[in-house]
C-alpha cells in the first residue's frame, strides 16, 4: 500500500476585494450616525455576514513567522507604529478594532481605546502618565472611585494631587496649577495629568475646559504639554466634544450612554495617537482591554446611541419643566435650567444640549429623600445612569458613601440630593411616577 501526499490546505480567495473605507459621499462628511452602520467592518472578510461576527478566539494564526516577528516589533516597541495584524486577545481583536474605530467618530479623535471598565480605563491611563513624585492636578467633585484611585491608591506610590472645584474661575485654575507645579519641584517629579470630569457627577457642575487649557500652557508651559483627560460621561458622545475645546483625552465609562441598555460594563480613551500610545502600551501588559463580547454589544449600541440620548434629553427637559415647579422639589442641577452666570458661560461654549442626568434637590434631608426613592414606581432605584431606562439613587449613602463627609459637604453632595438619570420611557408617564413619587415626602 503506498502512502498518499497529503495537499496543502489553501485559503480560498475571495469573490470580491475588500472594499475601502467610506467616510465621504459626493464631497461631503458623513455623519457618526451614519458611519455607525457600517465603518471599520466588510462583510467580504466574514463570509458576507451583515453584521461583524464576535470572534471568540484568544489567539491569532500568523500567516508566516516574519508577520509574527513584525507584529511582536510593533508590539513591545522595537518598531514605531504599533502591531500590524491580529495577534492575541490581550492586545488586540476584531470586534474591539471595529468598536474603537467608530468610538473615535464621535469625538472627532485620531485613535481610540476600550477597556473592561470605565474605571479600568481610568487606572490604565493615570498609571500610563503618572511616576513616584508626580502630582495630578483635578477638578472636583469626580466620581468616587476616581477620587478613591488617586487619593488613596496612587498616594500609596508617592503620587500626590492638588484639586479645584469644577466652577472655578481661571485665576482660581492659576493658582491651583502654580501650586502644583511648586509642590513637584519640591518632590523632585512634575504635574504629570490634569483630569477633569465635566460635568460632575453628581452635581452637573461644569468645568471651564478652555480657562483649564489655558492655565496649563501659561503656568506650567513645558515643549510636552501636561496632557488634560476629562471624563465626558455625563453628556458624551452627543452634547459635548471636549477634543474642541482644549481636551487632550477624552474617558468614557461605556457603560453609560454608549452601551446604553444597562447591560454591559465597559470603559473607553479617545485622543490623538500620541497620548494613546502609552496607555495601549500598558493596556497590553496588564490587559484592561474589553472582551470580543463586550465590543460586540457595544458596536450594536453605537448604531442608536443618537437616537436614544436625544429622546432621553427630551424626556428630561419635559420632567425638570415639571418639576422645578413643584413645592417639595428644592432645587435642580439640570444643565437645561442653569441660574449661575459663569457657569450658562461654559453651557454656551462647550455643550450642545442639556443632557438626561440631572441632581434632585428635595426638600428635607436624607429621610424625604428615602422615601421619594422608595416610593417611584417606574423609575428603578439603582446606581448608573445613561440606559434606555429611568433610574433614580442617592449618591451621599450609595456611590459617594466613602467620600469624607466634610469633602461630600464641600462639594454639595447633600443628603437631599437624588440622582436622576432619565429614560426613554414615555414622558407623561413619567411625570406621574415623579407626581405621586413626591407626595410620599
Amino acid at each position: 500500500m503506498t502512502d498518499t501526499p497529503i495537499k496543502p490546505i489553501t485559503t480560498p480567495t475571495p469573490r470580491r476585494k475588500p472594499k475601502p473605507k467610506v467616510a465621504t459621499l459626493g464631497g461631503r462628511k458623513l455623519k457618526p450616525a451614519t458611519l455607525m452602520m457600517g465603518h471599520g467592518f466588510d462583510p467580504v472578510l466574514s463570509e458576507g455576514s451583515l453584521k461583524a461576527p464576535i470572534f471568540l478566539t484568544s489567539t491569532f494564526a500568523f500567516e508566516n513567522a516574519a508577520a509574527g516577528k513584525r507584529h511582536f516589533e510593533g508590539l513591545t516597541g522595537k518598531r514605531p507604529g504599533g502591531a500590524e495584524g491580529l495577534v492575541y486577545s490581550r492586545f488586540n481583536g476584531p470586534n474591539q478594532e471595529i468598536l474603537e474605530d467608530r468610538l473615535s467618530i464621535w469625538d472627532d479623535a485620531e485613535d481610540s481605546l476600550v477597556f473592561s471598565s470605565g474605571m479600568s480605563a481610568i487606572a490604565t491611563l493615570l498609571l500610563a502618565y503618572c511616576s513616584n513624585n508626580d502630582v495630578i492636578v483635578h477638578s472636583g467633585p469626580l466620581y468616587a472611585a476616581t477620587e478613591t484611585m488617586i487619593a488613596r491608591i496612587l498616594s500609596r506610590f508617592g503620587i500626590t494631587y492638588l484639586d479645584f472645584p469644577a466652577g472655578a474661575t481661571r485665576e482660581e485654575i492659576d493658582m491651583v496649577m502654580e501650586q502644583a507645579k511648586d509642590m513637584a519641584t519640591r518632590q523632585g517629579g512634575r504635574v504629570a495629568m490634569i483630569y477633569l470630569e465635566s460635568p460632575a457627577n453628581p452635581t452637573n457642575a461644569l468645568v471651564d475646559i478652555e480657562a483649564v487649557a489655558a492655565s496649563r500652557d501659561a503656568v506650567l508651559g513645558g515643549e510636552t504639554p501636561t496632557p488634560i483627560a476629562i471624563d465626558n460621561t455625563f453628556l458624551g458622545p452627543l452634547w459635548q466634544q471636549p477634543l474642541h475645546h482644549g481636551a487632550d483625552i477624552v474617558v468614557y465609562s461605556l457603560t453609560k450612554y454608549v452601551g446604553g441598555h444597562s447591560d454591559l460594563v465597559a470603559g473607553g480613551l479617545s485622543g490623538p495617537k500620541k497620548w494613546m500610545d502609552p496607555v495601549r502600551a500598558l493596556r497590553n501588559t496588564i490587559g484592561t482591554i474589553c472582551d470580543p463580547n463586550t465590543a460586540w454589544m457595544l458596536m450594536r449600541s453605537l448604531e442608536t446611541v443618537e437616537l436614544r440620548m436625544n429622546r432621553a434629553g427630551e424626556n428630561a427637559a419635559k420632567v425638570c419643566e415639571f418639576l422645578a415647579q413643584h413645592p417639595k422639589v428644592d432645587g435642580l442641577g439640570y444643565l437645561g435650567m442653569i441660574h449661575d452666570a459663569r457657569q450658562q458661560d461654559i453651557f454656551d461654549r462647550h455643550c450642545s444640549g442639556a443632557g438626561s442626568t440631572f441632581s434632585l434637590f428635595i426638600k428635607g434631608g436624607e429621610a424625604e429623600s428615602f422615601r421619594f426613592l422608595d416610593s417611584m414606581v417606574i423609575a428603578k432605584l439603582a446606581v448608573s445612569l445613561g440606559g434606555t431606562e429611568t433610574l433614580a439613587s442617592h449618591p451621599a449613602a450609595m456611590t459617594h458613601l466613602s467620600v469624607p463627609d466634610a469633602r461630600k459637604a464641600a462639594l454639595g453632595i447633600t443628603d437631599n440630593l437624588v440622582r436622576i438619570s432619565i429614560g426613554v420611557e414615555d414622558p407623561d408617564d413619567l411625570i406621574a411616577d415623579f407626581e405621586q413619587a413626591l407626595e410620599a415626602v
